[in-house]
């Protein structure tokens, strides 16, 4: 997700809302590394799900919220909810 996050603050909020980003709010949050096995996973239900607009990035959230007992996401569309997830926007 630090990559989609990334991507979205770059292109809406600019090059300082980036660097704030990465200084102030990186330092505090818990990075969860995706390793193969999860990945493939995202994968296999990204293609089990097609055609289907949901990314590949969210897809392997999904795993890896399954597979730690997360419940809840921040996010700004309703794939989070459709999967199941509670959401805080």
């Amino acid at each position: 997700m630090v990559v989609e996050t990334v991507a979205i603050a770059q292109r809406r909020l600019g090059d300082t809302a980036v660097r704030r980003m990465m200084n102030e709010l990186m330092p505090v949050l818990t990075t969860v590394w995706i390793d193969e096995a999860t990945h493939a996973a995202g994968i296999a239900a990204l293609l089990a799900a097609l055609p289907t607009r949901v990314s590949l990035t969210d897809f392997v959230s999904f795993e890896l919220m399954r597979a730690h007992a997360i419940s809840r996401a921040f996010a700004f569309d309703d794939d989070f909810r459709k999967a199941g997830f509670d959401v805080a926007s």
